[in-house]
């Protein structure tokens, strides 16, 4: 899962993506309202942490920007305002959430969890199931009726966006632009290598679950 944070308190924006990266998220962070609604733009985030206060353009500009070109990315903004009325402009101006500094960044991670779930495709918090087949955070494995078996970082990654997507297929550049970053120079080959890694694992878990290629296109679980 893809996450922005858009924060020009440095050091907050900086721990606060060590913190979700630890939690298995992709986190890509910038420190002005413009270089936030150029990466929102994009449409490849799960979610983006906004904060209100930014050089450039401010999140709530931002945040208006973004639901012009419709866009329906979550949105989580941050303030250091507590008058109500900062709040209800900001859910007003289409935010899915708010939290004032200070915060305790597991509420942050839990109103994360609560914007990004999917319905019936979420077992809990921690799991993401596939007709029996689980992809589990905490321990970044997959697991097929008491067998699992661990995954990198990258494969992680791109069986979370298969999983979630299960009756899709990814195209090559979706996945480049989720995983690797939309301005990535990876070669399609680079997740060819990791599709095969990834295949390996699930005959070795002997998972009934396939990753199959569409000629030209990219990938699907079958």
């Amino acid at each position: 899962m893809k996450l922005l944070i858009v924060e020009d308190e440095i050091q907050l924006a900086d721990a606060l993506s060590e913190i979700l990266k630890r939690s298995r998220y992709s986190v890509d962070t910038v420190y002005n309202g413009i270089d936030g609604l150029d990466c929102a733009l994009t449409g490849v985030y799960d979610c983006i942490v906004l904060d209100i206060m930014l050089p450039g353009m401010n999140g709530i500009d931002v945040l208006k920007n973004i639901r012009n070109e419709k866009i329906s990315t979550p949105v989580i903004l941050l303030t250091a305002r507590s008058e109500i009325d900062d709040k209800i402009n900001g859910l007003d101006c289409g935010a899915d959430d708010y939290l004032t500094k200070p915060f305790v960044t597991g509420e942050l991670l839990a109103r994360i969890r609560a914007l990004t779930r999917r319905k019936g495709e979420i077992v809990d918090d921690d799991k993401l199931d596939y007709n029996g087949l689980e992809l589990i955070k905490s321990s970044a494995a997959v697991k097929w009726q008491g067998n699992d078996v661990k995954l990198s970082l990258k494969e992680y990654q791109i069986m979370e966006m298969l999983m979630a997507n299960p009756r899709q297929i990814l195209p090559k550049e979706r996945i480049i632009e989720k995983i690797w970053g939309y301005e990535s120079d990876v070669e399609y080959n680079n997740i060819e290598v990791y599709i095969s890694f990834l295949r390996k694992k699930l005959v070795s878990i002997s998972a009934p679950v396939q990753i199959k290629t569409a000629r030209g296109i990219g990938y699907f679980l079958e």
